[in-house]
């Protein structure tokens, strides 16, 4: 079958690469053309677009960005009239995927979404636009099933393909020894700083990072970075005199070798929290969008952990509260407080527990097959 499969993010390319390999697995003919990044590359080279060209994020960076991101939407519906795909799979980024959704749907392709949009959060209207358009819908968060019953819609719950990604990756870890050989690093207690996977999100967090490094001397910090950003995007940020040490695409090795970590708020949050891996979370947005943003935002966190807990698990610090003081205050009681850091560790066991088992990519793999099968089957 003909799979068109489109994300715009890191982790969207990470989530689909993982899908396409289930797939493949079980439909031997298994033909695909994508809009993701390196690693759904590995799995097939039929790519249409990089989501380096893709990743707009806020109010204003949409604004500015507005023509191209149209003139991606107009090719896009025209590359899938081309491809003539069995199947349409979007994979969260939802700006631009329901808009293909709506377009897929009236032009008859069957249409499957993969991580909801965060229609719990904000623009909840969007609700009905998933309940025209899409054919089937699979949740990542537990409390997804609830929202969505409350909007007579059912969705799959195929638990966390996070968890798919740390049990892959953590199989194939190198030691600590050769993971501080091989970047450079020396032998003192590692803190990891996850500055996001977005230009704009970089360039406003890095420099609150920087601010505290100076006060840890028996402390190194390491930065989790991408290969999807240019390397000079990162050194134009940290003087050389930081002593910084920056490794590209070991995110899960360099937390897994991680006493603490401070993290932008996204997928990350709860990847650390996964990896047992105790945490303070910010995030910094353009002043405007956050502004706009706050207004329709309704949830009382911004981190994953703390959304799925239903309770504040680690520290938020957002736009303002954001700071080189706040940071280190939190990451003092993370280091050095040890009942707090013994708490923060067994409520990671119960977020572990709440959202499951591995297996997110497979289950999804065989609902999409099980379900179009059953329509071939009404239609022959």
């Amino acid at each position: 079958m003909r799979y068109y499969i489109i994300t715009g993010e890191a982790s969207g390319d990470l989530h689909g690469s993982n899908l396409m390999k289930e797939l493949k697995k079980r439909d031997l003919n298994a033909e695909f053309r994508f809009w993701g990044g390196d690693l759904m590359l590995e799995q097939a080279d039929n790519i249409v677009r990089h989501y380096r060209e893709l990743a707009y994020m806020g109010l204003v960076e949409v604004l500015q960005n507005l023509g191209k991101i149209i003139r991606n939407i107009r090719f896009c519906k025209n590359d899938i009239i081309s491809f003539k795909p069995d199947a349409v799979i979007l994979i969260d980024y939802p700006g631009f995927n329901l808009r293909i959704a709506r377009f897929a749907k009236q032009q008859g392709f069957r249409v499957y979404y993969y991580i909801s949009p965060k229609v719990w959060a904000w623009k909840p209207s969007r609700v009905e636009t998933i309940k025209t358009c899409v054919d089937k819908m699979f949740v990542i968060f537990p409390f997804e099933i609830d929202f969505y019953k409350k909007h007579n819609f059912d969705v799959d719950y195929v638990g966390n393909p996070i968890l798919d990604s740390i049990d892959n990756n953590t199989k194939s870890l190198v030691s600590k020894q050769e993971f501080i050989t091989k970047n450079s690093i020396d032998e003192k207690p590692i803190i990891a700083l996850l500055p996001g996977s977005r230009k704009q999100e970089i360039n406003k967090i890095i420099p609150v990072m920087l601010e505290i490094i100076d006060q840890y001397p028996e402390h190194q910090f390491v930065i989790a970075a991408t290969s999807g950003i240019p390397a000079d995007y990162y050194q134009s940020l940290i003087p050389d005199e930081s002593g910084i040490k920056i490794v590209y695409d070991q995110t899960y090795a360099l937390l897994n070798y991680s006493f603490a970590a401070v993290v932008t708020s996204g997928t990350a949050t709860l990847e650390a929290a996964l990896l047992n891996v105790p945490e303070v979370v910010g995030y910094i947005a353009n002043k405007l969008s956050y502004q706009v943003g706050k207004r329709f935002v309704r949830v009382p966190y911004i981190s994953l952990v703390n959304l799925i807990m239903g309770k504040e698990v680690v520290r938020e610090f957002i736009q303002d509260e954001m700071t080189g003081k706040t940071i280190k205050k939190e990451l003092d009681r993370l280091l050095f407080d040890i009942e707090y850091r013994e708490n923060m560790l067994k409520n990671f066991s119960e977020l572990k527990k709440t959202i499951g088992k591995p297996g997110a990519s497979k289950r999804v793999a065989e609902l999409i097959l099980k379900e179009m099968n059953k329509v071939k089957y009404n239609e022959a």
